[in-house]
């Protein structure tokens, strides 16, 4: 895990932005179109790790951005050059635009403030979406990245952002994939490479009111 005194030097609440990757009701949520991932999303703590981080950032005025991954009905757009592309258009539940599948999972709460990236197509919430402007735009220079699936979204998240020159903080606790043993091995062989890998707990502590920052 990263110093804290490292942690704490990235984490200027003007220049850092909270995301999380695919934390909606058709993933995570109890009417999952993928139960296993939701069920270790939920019983392992994580969905309520993110659900602090996000809390903590609304407290300490640090922007949070919601990426979202959702189709057309008529597929229109959508990437099908995986076989996880063409196993997901067959699923029982459906990532549709504007359906309860692809709003934000409780116990996450989204303000006002907060931003949402909805995508159709690809395997990136960064690449290909307007996340790269938008963070740009407001200044950021620290990503922190939350959710879900340490399979795939969230190391593309990760290399995108460090691609892209923003420093990336893997919220170790408040990220989940299958199968559950999956995640740590990911965490400790590749994106610890080139992220800083931090708690729940130690990034909230350098989120704190008392650190509070405010934009420009």
């Amino acid at each position: 895990m990263a110093k804290k005194e490292l942690l704490a030097e990235q984490l200027d609440p003007a220049t850092t932005v909270l995301m999380t990757v695919e934390c909606q009701q058709g993933v995570v949520g109890p009417d999952s179109a993928l139960p296993e991932l939701a069920k270790q999303a939920r019983e392992s703590g994580v969905l309520n790790n993110v659900a602090r981080l996000v809390a903590g950032a609304h407290r300490a005025g640090v922007q949070v951005l919601h990426a979202v991954a959702e189709r057309r009905p008529d597929g229109r757009g959508a990437s099908r050059n995986a076989r996880l592309f063409r196993a997901a258009e067959r699923l029982p539940v459906q990532q549709y635009s504007g359906s309860r599948a692809v709003r934000i999972a409780e116990p996450i709460e989204v303000a006002d403030e907060d931003l949402v990236v909805r995508r159709l197509h690809g395997l990136s919430p960064v690449s290909g979406t307007d996340v790269d402007p938008l963070l740009r735009n407001l200044g950021c220079r620290t990503l922190i990245v939350t959710g879900v699936s340490a399979n795939v979204a969230i190391p593309n998240a990760v290399f995108d952002a460090v691609n892209l020159g923003y420093t990336a903080v893997v919220a170790a606790d408040a990220i989940a994939g299958v199968p559950a043993d999956y995640t740590p091995a990911m965490i400790r062989h590749t994106l610890a490479l080139v992220a800083t890998v931090a708690t729940t707990d130690d990034i909230l502590g350098c989120l704190a009111p008392g650190r509070r920052v405010t934009r420009a």
